[in-house]
């Protein structure tokens, strides 16, 4: 009677083990964990509306295997703690992917809870270190600063041709991270690095940051920060008469630094892994639908967010089930161009390690707005190059 009973009771667990795994392949369950508010609002809000563009634009194609995806958003408030809280919260959904957060720091610190649960985490965060520690389940957005800061430095040394340089960084673990990686790409080039100035997240005078900049004689300074920061650094450099070259990465010339600092952005030249305003169809076609949603010009975070749910699609598409382990490893050899599938804005390759190779571009601010003045090929040379919008043709009419 008794094993009577017990078989049934394994019989009945079975068929809501049975149950409970078909309803969670209904949907495809994504966490979008994101800086929202503090220091990181600016990244996090245009993550998260990338990453629910994308979502929209899928769900009214029929969704991944036919199967709609379903987003719920979290504010980490720019705090690692938070962001690893909320993790293990996903983690306990069982959501199939988990996007962000942004800031280096907090994904340092949230990414162990995806990778115990085997769960995918795709990140916009740059810091070098954050892809190497092993983690097969994190996935960059964005270039790692060991491949963007060779590239800059080529400008730095080779085009600008300064032989002195002030660096200003933010103290957290993506500027110090920026720190070094600049230092060892200039380290065997002519230009040598003559100030190291410090400063804090949300830091508001750049006064005496400045003062040391100048007075160390450099032919024109580094700044690697977030957007807010890098906007005030901007307004003091020309406050105190600064006219030597600014140079820097993504964050120095993106929209928010641009609407922030107005003029005084003005002849920032920067190297940027994605920019709207890129003379590319699938980008000016992202930055069209962007505007039409959400009434304002995207910056790189937010096509970070929508490039990487095409990623996943992609990735989901090539294993052809739901199935997270198996969809992680395919990505660590994933190639996607714009041909097959445009929402991934350029063509791209992914490498064992989660990091990305594409082509980038070197843009300098003119009039209030990024140009490009160069595109820079990718340092695999089996990433195909992108078609640029031929001569004569119109692209979407900016806003």
């Amino acid at each position: 009677m008794q094993k009577r009973n017990t078989l049934k009771l394994i019989a009945a667990c079975a068929m809501l083990m049975g149950a409970s795994a078909s309803f969670s392949q209904e949907v495809i369950k994504i966490a979008n964990i994101v800086e929202l508010s503090g220091g990181g609002a600016t990244a996090g809000t245009n993550f998260k509306n990338g990453v629910e563009l994308a979502v929209k634009e899928i769900n009214a194609a029929g969704g991944i295997l036919g199967k709609k995806i379903q987003t719920t958003t979290s504010d980490t408030q720019s705090n690692p703690g938070v962001a690893k809280g909320l993790t293990q919260k996903a983690v306990d959904d069982d959501v199939f992917a988990i996007f962000g957060p942004v800031f280096s720091g907090s994904i340092m610190v949230s990414m162990a809870e995806s990778r115990k649960a085997e769960i995918p985490n795709f990140t916009g965060g740059e810091a070098a270190s954050i892809t190497m520690q092993g983690n097969p389940y994190v996935f960059r957005t964005s270039f790692t600063q060991a491949t963007a800061m060779p590239k800059v430095a080529r400008y730095i040394s080779d085009q600008a041709k300064l032989k002195t340089l002030a660096i200003v960084f933010v103290n957290n673990d993506f500027g110090k991270g920026g720190l070094d990686m600049i230092k060892k790409a200039l380290d065997k080039s002519s230009t040598k690095v003559v100030a190291e100035i410090s400063t804090d997240s949300g830091q508001v005078d750049f006064s005496a940051a400045v003062l040391k900049a100048k007075q160390s004689g450099a032919d024109g300074v580094f700044v690697y920060s977030n957007e807010e920061e890098s906007a005030r650094l901007l307004r003091e450099l020309r406050k105190q008469g600064w006219n030597k070259p600014i140079i820097g990465e993504t964050t120095l010339t993106g929209q928010k630094v641009i609407d922030l600092a107005g003029e005084a952005a003005n002849g920032a030249v920067a190297h940027v892994g994605l920019t709207v305003d890129a003379p590319l169809p699938a980008i000016r076609a992202f930055r069209a639908k962007f505007e039409r949603d959400y009434k304002y010009v995207s910056d790189h975070n937010g096509m970070k967010g929508y490039s990487g749910i095409y990623a996943l699609k992609a990735a989901i598409e090539k294993v052809g089930k739901l199935d997270r382990k198996a969809v992680a490893n395919a990505l660590h050899s994933l190639v996607v161009t714009t041909d097959k599938e445009p929402g991934i804005l350029m063509n791209v390759a992914f490498d064992q390690n989660g990091d990305l190779d594409r082509e980038s571009f070197l843009v300098e601010v003119k009039d209030g707005q990024q140009v490009v003045v160069a595109t820079l090929p990718p340092l695999n040379p089996l990433v195909t190059a992108n078609k640029p919008i031929a001569a004569g043709k119109s692209a979407p009419a900016k806003k």
